[in-house]
């Protein structure tokens, strides 16, 4: 079983530099409140590392990974139809992305969620975790990501 990490963009890329920029289009986080989910191997421990002035990043519970697909998750335009993929539920396709058996693209799903402002706002986006809302978070990703979904 894999640790699987959700990275969430807090700022954009004015002032910042070019590597941290690169590295946020490798990760496709394209814009702010975009979130990608992805396992804990050293190459991205070490993206993670760079671009913690400009995101925010914990390890991802199984039960928010399966709200995250259920609520903001997308095929296309579309919302996502577990019948359709040869999945029968989003806990299954959740899984199989921890156990490493499948990636989200693999399957015609979008590796980007779109997510919603927090509701009672940030604490910062200038501070790191625990004072703000930047950098290494752990476990307190899930609470950040519930309240943005």
């Amino acid at each position: 079983m894999i640790v699987m990490y959700a990275v969430v963009r807090m700022r954009g890329v004015a002032g910042v530099r070019k590597e941290i920029e690169d590295t946020l289009k490798m990760l496709r986080l394209k814009s702010v409140n975009n979130c990608v989910v992805v396992p804990e191997t050293e190459s991205y421990k070490g993206m993670l590392e760079k671009i913690k002035d400009v995101a925010t990043y914990g390890e991802m519970e199984k039960e928010m990974l399966v709200k995250l697909l259920e609520k903001r998750g997308r095929m296309g335009s579309q919302r996502i139809d577990p019948k359709k993929l040869k999945y029968n539920s989003f806990v299954k396709i959740a899984e199989d992305m921890i156990n490493n058996k499948i990636k989200l693209n693999d399957i015609g799903i979008n590796p980007v969620f779109r997510l919603t402002p927090p509701s009672k706002g940030f604490n910062s986006v200038k501070l790191h975790y625990p004072k703000g809302d930047l950098g290494y978070r752990g476990k307190d990703i899930n609470n950040l990501l519930e309240r943005m979904i």
